[in-house]
């Protein structure tokens, strides 16, 4: 008898890049039905049926129906809990066991001081990418650093002149965060820092939000 195994990490689903854009759509989306996954990925409806059908196999999706008022209900599709350990991690467990040593041995100051010194080096290899551009661009940068970090960040400038928004849709160190709130107020310090802004956190994914949002307002002084 042959064994069927559900390989679940990223390194597969590289392999099947149509599953791959199927999951960072509804991690953006939140949920969509079958006609805008097809259309997304400009497929028939049959051939998105099909890669839907695979990741609810792996576990990845789940379905749901929805009445519409006239007509048949249609399935809606959204991420499973599983489908966390798919998107990439800045650290992991081992960090954030790490971390929760530390905070038994030698108390939350521990964990700061940690936290901070990894800031410092972040401030540096961002500092070194940004400091030579304008403020929507330092914005911009900065969204596009994140999301090579694995955040599937994008940012919006806003009404307000000279405001902005970063959002990013996935928290690599999301097993950190939910234990050491630490780690969200560094990450906002690092931020304001970068790019010399005003930022106000208004969601957070180690809250139960589905997206991480940082409202960004110019400092009237400072670099360009």
């Amino acid at each position: 008898m042959s064994k069927t195994y559900h390989d679940t990490s990223e390194n597969q689903l590289r392999k099947s890049d149509p599953k791959r854009k199927i999951l960072y759509y509804l991690k953006i989306m939140g949920k969509a039905g079958l006609v805008d996954i097809s259309k997304m990925l400009k497929i028939s409806r049959m051939g998105a049926h099909k890669h839907l059908a695979e990741l609810q196999d792996r576990g990845l999706v789940e379905s749901t129906q929805v009445n519409k008022g006239v007509g048949r209900p249609i399935m809606v599709y959204s991420l499973t809990d599983n489908s966390r350990t798919i998107f990439p991690k800045a650290y992991g467990e081992i960090a954030s066991h790490a971390l929760d040593y530390l905070s038994k041995k030698l108390g939350n100051e521990a964990v700061e001081e940690v936290l901070r010194t990894r800031q410092r080096e972040l401030f540096d290899k961002y500092y070194d990418r940004l400091k030579d551009l304008k403020f929507n661009l330092r914005v911009k940068e900065l969204a596009k650093i994140r999301d090579e970090e694995g955040y599937m960040a994008e940012s919006k400038r806003e009404r307000l002149n000279d405001s902005f928004v970063l959002l990013e849709y996935n928290c690599p160190i999301i097993q950190i965060a939910e234990k050491h709130w630490e780690a969200c107020t560094i990450e906002t310090d690092l931020f304001e820092k970068v790019l010399d802004a005003k930022i106000e956190t208004t969601h957070r994914a180690a809250k139960g939000d589905s997206v991480c949002r940082f409202h960004i307002r110019k400092n009237l002084t400072g670099f360009s």
